[in-house]
């Protein structure tokens, strides 16, 4: 794969015109914004870097934007009622051949403390998640505390065989979440507590992944107020002349890393598609006397509300009458929406806004044909829809060497070759949208190093699972 010709003409710029995307998406569509416990804000997909881990891939799915870290007294836990879903296709038709179903419970012990003049005491609840020190070992404080189970469905989501995944020590089915990061007072060693929740799982076929969901510092970076006004930036300016305006603020990320022959169904292939949603039910009701256990009543079919793959698709493609439509799609489907592709209109908001010129290349049938199946000689799979794909056997490239510019940057190991966290699909983006791949007759302004000024790399990560930096604690001096 060396050879792969990194200034590839209309159909690398093509491809990354559509699926880079630079502001992630949080808060993508009008239904969304409001069921912020099913919106996913990113997703990635990467061969595992961490040395000794060839041979596996991370799939890490975001949740619940813009997560303030003093966010008490009840945090940010997950929607009991909804599915969390990572789905991988495998051979190459945009429908799951594999889904890794997320279901979550929250779970109230009820403290109380006695109240009142001795002899008179009485036993109230209290209102707090913890009343006390929680670590590794002694969570008797916690109050509130979340666990989750993990199945994997072979073939259709809802109709497919549905395996649990256990605890590959245990054999349990039952997993613990950590609690967010309430502050260093309550937690004073929040990584070993999370650490200590962090498992290794047995799959269907007897192979072993590993697993971790809990509160994570959000790693995606970006001048996102900026951004949306109109990009009020320099986009010509230093590549770490801006603010990651997000920095201090925290996700929910559900996090797997599974050997590469389980999720390419024993090597057939090589290439998977992956993208993550949410679904609710379709029915929900307030209740005149609810309680901790049932605050809403629900019923009737599940209903995908969120939908992720490639960054930014709905927010900078979609039009905003079809955003919700989007969200509730399948990649296999994606037909619906060809008219957002053939005349992408971020280009031409960029010229009208900045001066700089659009590329002229209309409609756009190339970005059609890399859209739908991915780059020809890299991660294509005759797939039609949208998916992150990912080739499993180009090697991944160690943190140290990683190009923060993906492919664009002579790294086959980078984005859009699957996601890693270091990549900075903003400035690849803006980039790529405006014509870096494309022969400058129809891109004159192609090669200029278009860039937000919000500096990210793998040096930002770690260097091993789950590879997300620990969240931001609500009281970090306390």
């Amino acid at each position: 794969m060396s050879d792969f010709p990194l200034r590839a003409g209309a159909a690398g710029a093509a491809l990354l015109a559509l699926l880079a995307s630079p502001w992630s998406s949080h808060r993508e569509a009008p239904l969304i914004t409001e069921l912020p416990k099913v919106d996913a804000t990113d997703f990635y997909l990467f061969n595992s870097y961490e040395p000794g881990r060839a041979g596996y891939v991370t799939l890490i799915a975001n949740y619940l934007p813009l997560q303030p870290a003093y966010g008490g007294p009840n945090y940010f836990a997950l929607d009991p009622n909804a599915l969390y879903e990572i789905h991988v296709d495998h051979d190459g038709d945009a429908a799951e051949d594999l889904t890794f179903q997320f279901r979550f419970q929250n779970n109230l012990k009820d403290l109380a403390l006695a109240v009142g003049p001795p002899g008179q005491e009485k036993s109230i609840s209290v209102p707090l998640i913890n009343i006390g020190a929680i670590d590794a070992t002694n969570t008797a404080n916690l109050n509130v505390g979340e666990t989750f189970t993990l199945d994997v469905i072979e073939g259709n989501r809802r109709t497919g065989k549905s395996t649990p995944v256990v605890n590959a020590k245990t054999g349990a089915k039952v997993f613990e979440k950590p609690v967010d990061y309430i502050g260093t007072k309550s937690l004073p060693d929040y990584d070993g507590y999370a650490a200590a929740r962090t498992y290794d799982i047995q799959l269907p076929d007897g192979s072993i992944g590993r697993l971790f969901v809990g509160q994570r510092d959000d790693p995606f970076v970006v001048n996102l107020g900026e951004a949306f006004d109109l990009f009020n930036l320099n986009p010509l300016g230093p590549v770490d002349g801006g603010e990651d305006v997000i920095a201090d603020d925290n996700v929910t990320s559900l996090i797997l890393e599974l050997p590469a022959r389980y999720l390419t169904a024993g090597g057939k292939g090589t290439i998977v598609g992956g993208w993550t949603t949410a679904s609710l039910k379709e029915e929900a009701r307030f209740k005149k006397k609810p309680t901790f256990a049932e605050p809403q009543g629900h019923k009737g079919n599940w209903v995908q509300v969120s939908r992720l793959a490639s960054p930014l698709v709905n927010e900078l493609v979609i039009g905003v009458k079809d955003k919700d439509r989007f969200n509730a799609s399948e990649p296999k489907d994606d037909a619906q929406f060809l008219d957002y592709v053939t005349n992408p209109t971020l280009p031409e908001l960029l010229e009208a806004l900045f001066g700089v010129r659009a590329p002229d290349l209309f409609p756009r049938n190339d970005l059609v044909s890399v859209f739908v199946t991915g780059v020809a000689g890299l991660n294509q799979d005759g797939g039609v829809g949208e998916m992150l794909r990912l080739d499993t056997a180009i090697p991944a490239t160690p943190r140290a060497l990683q190009n923060n510019l993906g492919v664009i940057g002579g790294d086959l190991a980078g984005y859009p070759n699957g996601r890693r966290l270091g990549d900075d699909v903003v400035d690849i983006s803006l980039r790529a949208v405006m014509g870096v791949l494309l022969d400058p007759s129809v891109a004159p302004d192609g090669a200029l190093p278009y860039t937000d000024g919000a500096y990210v790399d793998a040096t930002h990560f770690a260097d091993s699972f789950p590879y997300v930096n620990a969240p931001h604690p609500g009281a970090p001096n306390s």
